[in-house]
């Protein structure tokens, strides 16, 4: 969340040395435009994760020199401001989880020219407010039973209550930070964030890309966006080699139990039916087939009974 444009004038020598490490030049005072924002915080999301204090204090040093651009959207063309400092500071309140509040204030500038003029008037006029970030994590773990869910997923759904608590995900040790843009639905009701997808942590990915490819769009991805989709692929085919194995079992079930119960049927006849057949359908086949299977040859004891009259007169006879 952008939270005021800075004098220019009051720019201390600090912060324009700070600014002059990204430029090929020295740039003076009245040439840029200065405003601090709130990236992230501590608290929980609307998409019920959040930054702890200490994913927080490593992502204050990772957003410095990240660039600024719209929508996520990774092109040159939409670059707009550049963040020259960051930091991470201690509200002196409580979150909802009773810990201390913490926010990730950073400070970004961009160009005074006729193509910022626009930008910077929204900005002042508070039109331009929201804003996201991109970023990296190596652990997404679950705030009930600590699982990684970069590793491996747990039964708790966020958002769930497990014993009097709200079940959300924790984004820790951060690895990268990529961007942070301008937008205008932020997750973080406070600090105007996002996570974006695969390994930042927070959305299916899987899920926006189809979106993206129905509406016929562009599609541009991060490197973590490349390295949880192949990880995310690999687990759907893994799934999918499992799910295959199921069907063929249970088709060829269906096929066995339909020579018993139906034997006028021929097997092929029985298989090019089953092979169109969902698994919910293959079940319910299978429990129809193997009643009347039983029917048509009801099961016998391995040890009969005898004759248990005969037995009773002559109990001595072998």
């Amino acid at each position: 969340m952008i939270e005021k444009s800075l004098d220019s004038s009051s720019l201390s020598d600090v912060q324009m040395e700070k600014i002059n490490r990204f430029t090929r030049r020295a740039l003076e005072r009245e040439e840029v435009f200065v405003f601090s924002l709130i990236l992230c915080d501590s608290e929980i999301d609307r998409d019920f994760e959040r930054f702890p204090k200490e994913s927080l204090e490593v992502l204050s040093g990772l957003f410095v020199g990240k660039t600024g651009v719209f929508d996520h959207s990774p092109k040159a063309k939409n670059q707009s401001a550049r963040i020259f400092d960051a930091a991470l500071e201690d509200t002196g309140k409580l979150n909802s989880l009773g810990e201390p509040y913490c926010i990730l204030r950073a400070y970004a500038y961009m160009l005074r020219s006729p193509k910022n003029e626009e930008l910077i008037f929204e900005i002042d006029g508070g039109i331009k407010k929201e804003v996201s970030v991109g970023c990296a994590v190596e652990r997404i773990v679950c705030s009930v039973c600590g699982a990684d869910h970069k590793a491996t997923a747990c039964e708790h759904v966020k958002g769930g209550r497990y014993d009097d608590s709200v079940c959300h995900h924790r984004l820790e040790n951060p690895t990268d930070a990529y961007e942070w843009s301008f937008v205008a639905v932020p997750a973080q009701k406070e600090a105007g964030v996002t996570k974006r997808a695969g390994a930042l942590g927070g959305r299916a990915p899987v899920d926006d890309l189809c979106k993206l490819f129905e509406g016929g769009g562009g599609l541009n991805l991060t490197a973590g966006e490349i390295i949880s989709l192949k990880a995310q692929y690999s687990a759907l085919a893994e799934k999918a080699k499992a799910g295959d194995a199921y069907l063929s079992g249970l088709r060829g079930e269906v096929v066995r139990l339909a020579g018993f119960a139906i034997p006028e049927l021929a097997p092929t006849l029985v298989g090019q039916l089953a092979a169109k057949l969902d698994s919910c359908q293959l079940s319910e086949m299978r429990h129809a087939l193997r009643k009347a299977a039983n029917k048509a040859f009801p099961p016998s004891p391995q040890l009969g009974g005898g004759d248990i009259q005969r037995e009773a007169e002559n109990p001595f006879v072998i």
